[in-house]
């Protein structure tokens, strides 16, 4: 791993992770496969904010790993699973990062998914507390 770049998030390039105490519901095929109020939102640059659910809130039942993986060099390596739903399955659909940088320790023990690939990831707002 030496030979890619190790980047530290910053002015041009922030990245926070937050704990969200909204439920996080993921479903895929109508069943639901990830439910949380312990999710983690990323916000990196100016992408989107991901939800990274803790592993032990995802039905591991319906996880299978693939061989894919990725490298982001402000977060690390990055591996797969595809998910199996009935006949349904949603190929490389989560990501995980097992050993990630310092900058986004905390994601460790959580996954995200892809928008496009699984039904719905929806976000839950409390109610108003004021």
């Amino acid at each position: 791993m030496a030979d890619k770049p190790v980047l530290q998030p910053g002015p041009d390039h922030p990245i926070t992770v937050t704990p969200n105490s909204n439920r996080v519901i993921v479903t895929v095929a109508g069943k639901v496969i990830a439910d949380t109020r312990n999710a983690l939102t990323l916000q990196e640059a100016s992408y989107p904010p991901v939800q990274y659910v803790p592993l032990s809130n995802v039905d591991e039942s319906v996880l299978r790993r693939t061989a894919t993986e990725s490298y982001c060099p402000y977060k690390g390596e990055a591996s797969y699973y595809s998910i199996a739903v009935d006949d349904e399955t949603a190929v490389d659909a989560v990501w995980e990062y097992q050993n990630p940088y310092p900058a986004v320790a905390g994601i460790k023990g959580h996954v995200a998914f892809y928008p496009d690939r699984v039904e719905s990831i929806d976000v839950e707002a409390d109610g108003d507390r004021s």
